[in-house]
């Protein structure tokens, strides 16, 4: 088994492997954990990681840039339904589009677009940055869920959201002056707006239930 934690210039790269690497490790699992920017070896990876850090103009032009992924990712995650995990910008960057500074077009494999955050509540500041619980829709029964329940603590820091166009594909939201999409999921994809590696026992119970993960194809 191998995860492919994808560099292409917009990651918490060494923060991501560290996690992924304790839970392998917690879980008596011979785990191959790589972070890399080679297409070929997401092609031969059995789970594939897009972390991200910063505007979503940049990270999806930077993960254009990198030659040969975008194609590699449609390849392994859309053509043969490898489990994929998209973390804050890299959960992202699978909407239809992004509207920070300009209107960017996305990997297209959730419908839906990354909107500013607007809380209704003047006093709650934008990047939204710090811990929320965790709401659970009627969709929270998702093998990536297991052992996390309503109320489970994920640390988050952004300032745009992703607004699905489907309440199917919103499996867990939070509430920052409004509802804030906090996983997002269909088939064998999966988002999380929140860090799951900074996010202790909530992020690290995820990311071993992502390792276990097998989709049906």
């Amino acid at each position: 088994m191998a995860v492919a934690i994808i560099d292409y210039g917009s990651g918490n790269l060494r923060s991501a492997a560290k996690a992924f690497e304790r839970a392998a490790r917690d879980a008596g699992r011979d785990i191959k954990i790589e972070v890399t920017s080679d297409p070929e070896k997401v092609l031969s990876a059995t789970h594939i990681v897009l972390p991200g850090v910063g505007a979503y103009g940049d990270c999806i032009q930077n993960l254009r840039q990198c030659d040969g992924m975008v194609e590699a990712l449609q390849q392994a995650v859309i053509r043969e339904r490898r489990p994929f995990l998209g973390i804050c910008v890299g959960m992202q960057l699978m909407a239809t589009a992004g509207h920070e500074f300009g209107d960017h077009e996305g990997l297209g494999w959730i419908e839906g677009d990354v909107v500013a955050l607007q809380p209704d509540d003047h006093r709650l500041k934008v990047p939204h940055m710090g811990w929320n619980d965790l709401s659970f829709t009627k969709n929270r029964d998702h093998p990536v869920l297991d052992g996390i329940n309503d109320g489970a603590h994920a640390y988050f820091v952004h300032s745009f959201h992703f607004r699905t166009a489907a309440p199917a594909e919103l499996l867990s939201h939070t509430q920052y002056g409004g509802t804030v999409a906090a996983i997002i999921g269909r088939d064998n994809i999966i988002g999380t707006q929140f860090h799951p590696e900074k996010s202790q026992a909530t992020g690290l119970r995820l990311i071993t239930n992502f390792l276990n993960w097998s989709p049906a194809t």
